[in-house]
């Protein structure tokens, strides 16, 4: 039976200078978080997905108009699987029609007409930059048959993405009985967007629009500010939800997801949000430790016609830290498993855990980095031969 190496360990900060060629700062004091006045609250890296700040991140509250995030994800989902076109003509059924439909009065609105024809793309707009109920219904309907139909395809990616304290009763986010998000869940839909749907997360940078001549805004007011850096989300308000904002920025390749749940109004929402965006940005920084087939160890290799194998990482991998603290991380890694051939690239034989000042804070697969062949018969016989000495002394 193959025992575990014991771990063995590598300045980071070493390899990170060397590979990548990032400069150590000067130590930078991190102070506490700033106090944010909202029910919930979350601050991540995107691409690292590390927390950075919260409060009841878990609390399942009403999400609002956050809810379309989700329709705009199944939308272009279906846009980018083919399924659908933006160009498809989607026929306005008496749901999805303010004059036909008492509970869409009073809310945000595409003012699309009952019976009339709209380009789906069109509708996808109003969805996402004026926030359209009237749009969402019509996009349910032309998708899945109902907005029943549709809110089960909702839920489903809720649970493919790992939203699990998330449920959807509509598709637009009237308030609802079991209509409920929390923050977290919130930040991993939003990260999805940016990921997964790069063509419909632009959308969501867009400041005004206009359909039938009447012109309507985005509520994210951060987008009119420059020095931010957002280039999205989403608003949203319902009596029961209070005043919400998802938003992300970019700055000084680091992105950032922050989330602001239940504040008291459009003003705090939006003040609430950007004191989150310039803490993460002031204080933290995205690093790559080490570049995508730098080398960790080289192993024995049993039955195969190389002696030796190269094990490391075959993809970039970015780790979230305080400003300054990059000279301070380090590696240890350890093998879980005997490299014997056919040995594969990307085969994982161990774990490279990443540590700062001593805390554990991210661990990655330790992989092949090349293919051994399994050598011939004989060559086998002689390495069994010796690995049953090895493993007698």
């Amino acid at each position: 039976m193959f025992k575990n190496n014991p771990l063995r360990s590598i300045s980071i900060g070493l390899v990170a200078l060397a590979v990548s060629g990032l400069s150590v700062a000067a130590p930078v004091i991190t102070p506490d978080p700033p106090k944010v006045a909202a029910k919930g609250y979350i601050l991540v890296d995107y691409l690292t997905g590390r927390t950075l700040v919260s409060h009841n991140a878990d609390e399942r509250l009403a999400p609002a108009s956050l809810t379309k995030m989700m329709t705009s994800y199944v939308l272009g989902t279906e846009i980018k699987n083919g399924n659908v076109s933006p160009e498809d003509m989607v026929k306005i059924g008496p749901n999805a029609s303010l004059y036909t439909n008492k509970d869409l009065r009073g809310s945000s609105l595409m003012f699309v007409q009952v019976n009339t024809e709209v380009p789906l793309g069109e509708l996808n707009k109003g969805i996402v930059i004026v926030s359209g109920n009237d749009a969402c219904i019509a996009v349910a309907e032309h998708l899945a048959g109902t907005e029943s139909a549709f809110v089960d395809m909702m839920n489903a990616y809720a649970k493919h993405l790992g939203m699990e304290q998330s449920h959807f009763m509509n598709s637009h986010g009237l308030d609802a009985g079991e209509h409920y998000t929390t923050p977290r869940d919130m930040a991993t839909l939003g990260t999805a967007l940016i990921r997964d749907l790069p063509e419909e997360y632009k959308i969501y940078g867009e400041k005004s629009y206009t359909w039938d001549g009447r012109e309507q805004f985005n509520r994210n007011a951060l987008l009119w500010d420059k020095d931010l850096g957002a280039d999205g989300i989403k608003t949203g308000h319902t009596n029961d939800a209070g005043y919400s904002l998802v938003s992300s920025a970019e700055k000084d390749g680091m992105r950032l997801v922050a989330v602001v749940m239940g504040t008291e109004s459009t003003r705090s929402r939006n003040a609430e949000n950007r004191k989150l965006l310039q803490y993460g940005f002031r204080f933290f920084e995205t690093v790559v430790p080490y570049e995508p087939e730098t080398v960790f160890a080289e192993e024995r290799v049993w039955f195969g016609t190389k002696e030796q194998v190269q094990l490391g990482v075959l993809e970039t991998v970015a780790t979230t830290l305080p400003k300054g603290q990059v000279k301070n991380l380090k590696a240890d890694f350890e093998l879980t498993e005997r490299p014997e051939a056919p040995v594969k690239k990307g085969d994982r034989y161990g774990t490279v855990h990443v540590t700062l000042n001593g805390e554990d804070i991210a661990e990655y697969p330790l992989v092949a980095l090349h293919d051994v062949e399994e050598a011939g018969w004989f060559s086998r016989l002689i390495d069994q031969i010796l690995l049953l000495f090895n493993n007698l002394f």
